[in-house]
């Protein structure tokens, strides 16, 4: 995270270095510097040079570029999200950072549906998940590699989300940790995320 500037990754005029969460329009924000840092951590083991990994959500691309200074320059971060805008905002701002990334492939910005995930470029060691997923999206446990770790938030039955770990062994067993509770945005669709009904 010393390596990756948060303030080319938030609006003008916000808060860049405070431990909060900060709007970057479109329904979604960039999350606070403490979940990002917790992420990466649980993520560390499989964030290892030459290294294949999905991020869900990008939004504006500061935990993607995170991801890809991680895995280094033989690595490869995919960076997914449905809002068009944010996958150009994610493309601009990692450009602007660290020159280079998105023209050679570290970083590649794709449009899509998180639940879905990016099979093209799977399997992935590891998968971030910035949205909070109704449950467990079966498409990216499919595309998590063997061994692999996912970090995601779930909403649970009893209200509320979870942030889960997901890990599959090297034989393909898999198997779910509830970590603690959070409160993210919704992983949905795009028009419901634009009309603001998340």
């Amino acid at each position: 995270m010393l390596a990756i500037d948060r303030g080319h990754y938030v609006r003008p005029g916000s808060s860049a270095y405070m431990d909060a969460p900060q709007t970057i329009g479109y329904s979604a924000t960039i999350s606070a510097p403490h979940m990002h840092a917790y992420a990466l951590d649980l993520l560390e083991p499989y964030l290892r040079p030459g290294h294949r990994v999905l991020d869900v959500g990008c939004g504006s691309g500061y935990l993607a570029a995170c991801m890809a200074e991680m895995v280094g320059p033989e690595g490869k971060v995919v960076a997914l999200d449905h809002i068009p805008e944010l996958v150009e905002m994610t493309r601009g701002n990692v450009e602007r950072d660290q020159p280079g990334w998105t023209a050679n492939g570290r970083v590649e910005c794709v449009v899509g549906d998180g639940r879905e995930g990016y099979p093209a470029r799977a399997p992935y060691s590891a998968i971030h998940v910035g949205a909070a997923a109704a449950t467990i999206p079966q498409p990216l446990v499919d595309q998590l590699a063997s061994p692999g770790r996912m970090i995601l938030p779930v909403a649970r039955s009893y209200g509320g989300q979870a942030l889960m770990q997901v890990d599959k062994d090297a034989d393909g067993t898999v198997t779910t940790h509830s970590l603690m509770g959070v409160m993210y945005v919704p992983l949905t669709d795009k028009d419901a995320q634009l009309s603001g009904a998340v």
